[in-house]
């Protein structure tokens, strides 16, 4: 009988310790996209993820050498991960140049100006200068892509004939400048003038498009699908 109980013993105790060490990783990682929220870069100590994470003061290291090595799994888990399906959602679209930038480019930035993940950009502002190792990461991961991203949006554009050749293909930055100022603003300024971050996106793509649309093309959303392909 006493055999027929152990061999009845729930076993599943074994497995659920192997899946949070498989998950204790991605744990750190989020406990920490808090710690650098809530404390910015320099005042942020690894014993204080691990306490945020609940597990050992030691553990971070074990995956993450150093501050640094853990903002980097930050950045590449919070914001190159997502950044990487709205870019591929530009390679791959069969919508025309300009429905993509007024349809879920415009969501992807309005989204993120709203988001937790605009923590990133305001702690690169402020802290970014003293550790320009962070920078040089985050310019390789995130903005240097998205600028060529941009860049050969445009260009199709232009191939299709959808727009006019203009400096907007050599500085796509001026998409997306306003959402950093949107960014900011919220930070900084909205207690003292409300300003709708989600128009300010939207004026912006529309002025821009009507400025490089080609002769003769319609906008989006007149006249059937916004003119000839």
């Amino acid at each position: 009988m006493a055999r027929d109980k152990v061999l009845r013993k729930d076993p599943s105790p074994a497995p659920r310790r192997r899946e949070r060490r498989d998950t204790r990783p991605q744990e750190i990682v989020a406990a920490a996209f808090e710690e650098f929220a809530a404390n910015g870069y320099a005042a942020t100590r690894l014993e204080d993820v691990a306490s945020r994470a609940r597990v050992s003061k030691g553990l971070p290291y074990l995956y993450f050498k150093t501050k640094e090595a853990l903002f980097k799994a930050v950045v590449k888990s919070v914001i190159t991960s997502h950044f990487d399906v709205i870019r591929a959602k530009m390679e791959a679209t069969e919508l025309s140049v300009e429905a993509f930038l007024k349809g879920p480019f415009l969501s992807f930035v309005q989204e993120l100006v709203g988001s937790r993940r605009a923590f990133i950009a305001r702690l690169l502002i402020a802290e970014g200068h003293k550790h320009p190792e962070l920078t040089k990461f985050y310019y390789d991961q995130v903005v240097s892509r998205g600028v060529d991203t941009l860049s050969r949006l445009i260009e199709r554009g232009i191939e299709r004939g959808e727009f006019k050749p203009t400096p907007l293909r050599d500085y796509p930055q001026l998409l997306i400048a306003p959402m950093l100022t949107a960014i900011f603003w919220r930070q900084l300024f909205e207690p003292y003038h409300h300003l709708d971050t989600d128009a300010l996106l939207k004026t912006n793509i529309d002025l821009l498009t009507d400025a490089i649309r080609a002769p003769g093309r319609k906008p989006h959303g007149e006249g059937g699908k916004g003119g000839p392909r």
